[in-house]
């Protein structure tokens, strides 16, 4: 999105009082007039968060730090684990010297990691929590990964053999049962001081999230969530979405942030939505559930 297109929406970003901007991807810092988008939403006091794989943190450091107001990275696991699903040879040392080199320019800046728990890292997840402590990680959020869905690009899903690259087997699942009990009582201290985000009923509801990918007699039970009504995605092309899973209700290269979001279509979708028995939010592996005061941290109102 050109930042100049953004201009024509700063009213209606003011008037609906627009609190917080996620910048995701793809890779945010590869956009190419970074400074002049964040700084339009930074002009209008939005919070901003940017959501980055950290490969280019190091290289983007003054950037991120004078930019964003808290960064999460995406960690797929210790360093041997986090390099082989990247397919990135040093990608996790890279990630080190990236947070640093941010922290270097911003010691205030908050850091935090989310890790998507799939087949190749599902043994590894109190690895994770002792590898986001060894790289100065303010916090750590674990979900399971999406398999399922037509999100993030995937206009048609996954083919079966992608899918189960990625999903657990039932032995798998039952490893990972396992790994989830230990990490709940070896790192009880970091649970309870909310360094892990996710309370023990929470990561315990990861592998059941597969188990209704495996077991398909299984009715998948809805995440609490009221993200269409307080939140929307903008994808690259303009569409808005209501969330990451849901079809577009319209699009910012016919009117304004706010004509979409008011507009009929988008009223109809939330006035006909029930997330507990809607198709693809009992699918859903993320959901935002937004309370009336605001939250210092996005992963804390999932």
């Amino acid at each position: 999105m050109p930042t100049g297109d953004l201009t024509r929406h700063r009213a209606s970003i003011l008037r609906m009082g627009v609190q917080r901007v996620v910048l995701t991807g793809g890779e945010p810092l590869m956009h190419s007039d970074l400074d002049a988008f964040c700084g339009f939403f930074r002009d209008l006091n939005v919070h901003l968060t940017l959501l980055t794989t950290g490969l280019l943190l190091l290289k983007r450091a003054a950037s991120v730090a004078s930019l964003f107001n808290d960064v999460i990275v995406s960690l797929d696991g210790p360093a041997h684990i986090h390099d082989r699903i990247r397919r990135v040879n040093g990608a996790f040392a890279l990630i080190q010297k990236g947070i640093a080199a941010v922290r270097g320019a911003n010691p205030r800046i908050k850091i935090t990691c989310r890790t998507t728990v799939q087949n190749a890292n599902h043994l590894h997840l109190r690895e994770t929590i002792a590898a986001a402590h060894a790289l100065g990680m303010d916090s750590i959020s674990f979900l399971a990964a999406d398999v399922s869905s037509a999100a993030f690009n995937r206009e048609e899903g996954w083919p079966p053999e992608r899918q189960r690259e990625i999903t657990l087997t039932a032995g798998q699942l039952t490893a990972l049962r396992e790994e989830i009990e230990l990490l709940i009582v070896e790192y009880r201290d970091d649970i309870q001081s909310g360094y892990i985000l996710e309370n023990p009923a929470k990561l315990r509801r990861i592998p059941e999230r597969f188990n209704e990918y495996l077991q398909t007699e299984i009715e998948p039970r809805a995440p609490l969530c009221n993200a269409p009504w307080v939140s929307a995605v903008v994808d690259v092309d303009g569409s808005v979405r209501p969330c990451f899973f849901h079809p577009p209700i319209g699009s910012l290269n016919a009117g304004t942030l706010e004509n979409v979001l008011q507009g009929a279509t988008a009223q109809n979708f939330r006035n006909s939505l029930d997330v507990a028995s809607n198709p693809v939010c009992r699918r859903c592996v993320c959901s935002l559930n937004y309370h009336s005061a605001p939250i210092a941290d996005p992963d804390q109102a999932t």
